[in-house]
């Protein structure tokens, strides 16, 4: 069939939003409605004597040709999709209805742009995507990465950068992808960031000629650029930028891109927003707020855990009660910013008395607890103990003035002086009160053994 037998009927059909194409056994376009142009972005007479392969995206071919030999075998499809490459570059979204004309040698189908419908769905497929992961992720690093993946697989990228924004800090990289711009090209993306961060605007980077300020000169960074930047944005302000890159010119984002990408960092920023503020939540609950150093409940959730191992294993472990002598004297004497000051670097020398597997807690004033796990014998846990005394007892330096102030320090082990929580703690409690009835500075164990009385480190 020729087109002018279509003429008539074209006239009716491009009316409609949908495409009526015909192409023969071997896929080359026969006919094409005049409406096609809308979805394709070519004139029919472009497409007629092509074949229909030079057109649909590269990926999609091997099962656009499978379909096309079950149409030619009669079969007839109602609900095939795949994806056109447009005349401008941007991909279209296509459901075809389509038969084979055994009279004609040619496969009749129609087709209509489902783009929207399918934007549409990876919108809500990213939204429920990120919501679910900001709920999921243990942490900011884990959501970042999860954020990554579920962008990845929206748009292609070669490279993928979240940088994060704030008046103190300025601009940080708070994750970036193994092959990522900020790794390769560190002044490209601070530049691309930038950019984005001055104008408030999203921005689609290609072929541009970027500058990156060196010295007191301007040199090029990237002649030819392929990147989308989006930025963070909250209630709040700005928090940081998107940024993803592809890599040829074939791969070039398109404006639909851009807007998916838009729509993703306003879920992105609130999911960060969020998961920032429930760490800062979670941190005030579990941490003491002067000394970042954990509190009275993540300490007893931890010694719960530990004496839960060290029963299974037949472990000891240790558990210190730390006091400051004469503490009082220095609030008293020198004010209490100056005390706080001599709290901060006594949690400072404790976390560095310790290994990672112990943990040192403040349950107030100036007590600490400091839990030791797989201490081989009592001996051992009073060489740690010591140790810390030692070190603690070193002057400290604040505002410019040198402090001394020295601990007492009662032991309880597990399971000689206790097995549970309670015990352990009444009693490592009272033999730090021996040790400060004593004259303090000193090390005792729970039942009264004193090794380390010494007045002076």
């Amino acid at each position: 069939m020729t087109e002018p037998s279509y003429s008539v009927l074209s006239n009716y059909i491009d009316l409609l939003l949908d495409a009526i194409c015909v192409v023969d056994k071997h896929g080359c376009f026969e006919f094409i409605s005049p409406g096609a142009e809308r979805i394709f972005g070519y004139k029919p007479q472009e497409m007629l004597g092509h074949s229909m392969l030079e057109f649909i995206h590269p990926d999609d071919r091997p099962m656009t040709v499978a379909t096309a030999e079950q149409i030619n075998q009669g079969a007839v499809k109602l609900d095939f999709e795949n994806r056109y490459i447009r005349k401008d570059g941007s991909v279209v979204h296509l459901l075809w209805s389509a038969r084979w004309s055994e009279d004609k040698q040619q496969r009749v189908a129609v087709a209509r742009d489902i783009s929207s419908l399918k934007l549409a769905q990876r919108r809500q497929a990213a939204l429920y995507a990120i919501s679910e992961a900001a709920f999921k992720a243990e942490d900011i690093e884990q959501l970042y990465q999860q954020i990554h993946q579920i962008i990845a697989g929206l748009m292609p990228m070669q490279s993928f950068v979240i940088a994060r924004y704030d008046s103190q800090n300025g601009l940080r990289f708070g994750y970036t992808s193994t092959d990522s711009l900020a790794s390769n090209n560190p002044l490209l993306t601070t530049e691309l960031c930038n950019k984005v961060l001055r104008r408030g605007q999203s921005e689609l980077f290609y072929g541009q000629q970027l500058t990156q300020p060196v010295g007191r000169t301007l040199a090029a960074v990237q002649p030819d650029i392929n990147a989308l930047a989006v930025p963070l944005k909250t209630h709040s302000g700005i928090i940081g930028v998107l940024l993803a890159q592809n890599e040829g010119q074939a791969a070039s984002y398109s404006q639909a891109e851009l807007e998916m990408l838009e729509f993703v960092a306003t879920q992105v920023a609130v999911s960060i927003e969020r998961k920032q503020m429930l760490a800062r939540l979670q941190f005030h609950a579990l941490y003491d707020q002067l000394t970042a150093l954990p509190n009275r409940e993540l300490f007893q959730d931890r010694m719960h855990s530990a004496l839960a191992r060290a029963g299974r294993e037949q472990a000891t472990l240790a558990l210190l009660y730390l006091d400051l002598d004469k503490f009082k004297q220095v609030n008293d004497r020198f004010g209490h910013n100056v005390g706080d000051a001599l709290l901060q670097q006594t949690a400072q020398r404790l976390q560095q008395a310790i290994r990672q597997t112990d943990t040192a807690a403040r349950f107030g004033g100036d007590e600490f607890v400091i839990l030791l796990e797989q201490v081989s014998s009592e001996a051992t846990a009073m060489q740690l103990a010591e140790n810390i005394r030692l070190l603690l007892c070193q002057p400290y330096v604040i505002d410019g003035q040198a402090l001394t102030i020295n601990p007492s320090i009662g032991i309880a082990l597990y399971p000689e002086h206790g097995s549970s929580q309670k015990e352990l703690v009444l009693n490592a409690d009272e033999a730090m009160y021996l040790a400060k009835n004593a004259g303090g500075n000193q090390v005792i164990l729970s039942n009264g053994k004193q090794l380390f009385n010494r007045k002076t480190p």
